[in-house]
């Protein structure tokens, strides 16, 4: 007997934790995705099972999206969940035929993540106040950030035992539980050293979290809804009029690499992308940058 929606999800669900080792946000946004086509088939073909759907329904599905006006990049990330699932009941012979292997995403312009100069960096790094316990973390979050391009779960899941000071490095676990070491810079460890030993090692770590550097007054790891809370406020202290989250300093981080003329590859490894491709975004802000260059400085632009 067919395994119904409910049942199928939960195996899926299964087969993203173990097999393909993905991060709980991961899965999540995987699942969410998910139960929005499950709602839909038990709406409209409540006798379908999972198995049975074909690319006629799914298409019905997607036409619904744009009705509803979502957007395509979100179409888009649903149509890529849909295609990981029927690959997982592929890979699992509960299918013979791939009814999602001819689902056509909409076409995407390649969006440009925005960025900070480095003035901005400066400005919102200097504008910390470091008169409350508070401010030495934010700064030697921030300086990380910048510093070694992080991702915001990678900051908020690095643990003491992680921080090799002596070398100027730290190991990170990126997405899919993948380690890598990346270089921190002399500010960001200085910052770092001094809100370990000033702040960190005066606190009560609750149970659980002794290890994880960045605590709130709790003793508890810090959230990433915390991280960018704190990004916002600082932004809106030192009165910057942009839109600025974690993700936005890795951006910089990247950019401002390959401005000052980065291996691509060296980037790449210390953003942990595991295709060049992904990276090779950051070359078209650089493009951009020495096209400003030619238009300023060249006589006949």
């Amino acid at each position: 007997m067919a395994a119904n929606w409910e049942s199928s999800l939960r195996q899926f669900q299964h087969y993203l934790k173990i097999e393909r080792s993905l991060s709980k946000n991961s899965i999540l946004a995987y699942l969410q995705d998910m139960e929005k086509l499950s709602r839909f088939m038990e709406s409209q073909f409540p006798e379908v099972k999972p198995s049975e759907v074909k690319l006629e329904h799914l298409r019905y599905f997607i036409n619904g999206l744009g009705e509803l006006e979502i957007s395509e990049y979100t179409q888009a990330r649903i149509i890529s969940g849909i295609k990981a699932f029927y690959r997982f009941l592929m890979y699992e012979d509960q299918i013979k035929e791939d009814p999602a292997q001819l689902l056509e995403a909409p076409k995407l312009g390649r969006k440009l993540p925005d960025t900070l100069n480095y003035q901005e960096i400066v400005q919102i790094l200097e504008g910390i106040p470091l008169g409350e316990p508070e401010g030495h973390r934010n700064r030697a979050m921030l300086e990380i950030l910048y510093s070694s391009g992080l991702r915001v779960s990678e900051l908020t899941d690095l643990k003491l035992s992680n921080v090799y000071a002596d070398i100027g490095f730290l190991r990170v676990i990126g997405k899919g539980n993948k380690e890598r070491l990346v270089p921190i810079g002399k500010d960001a460890l200085k910052y770092l050293k001094l809100y370990v030993e000033e702040v960190r090692n005066q606190m009560t770590p609750a149970k659980g979290h002794e290890q994880f550097v960045f605590l709130n007054r709790r003793g508890k790891k810090l959230s990433r809804v915390m991280v960018f809370l704190i990004i916002k406020k600082q932004v809106e202290l030192v009165g910057l009029k942009k839109n600025v989250s974690p993700h936005t300093f890795r951006h910089s981080f990247a950019t401002h690499l390959i401005e000052g003329g980065a291996d691509l590859r060296a980037v790449q490894e210390m953003l942990g992308h595991e295709s060049i491709t992904t990276t090779e975004i950051y070359t078209h802000l650089d493009r951009d940058y020495l096209r400003q260059v030619l238009n300023e400085f060249h006589p006949r632009k």
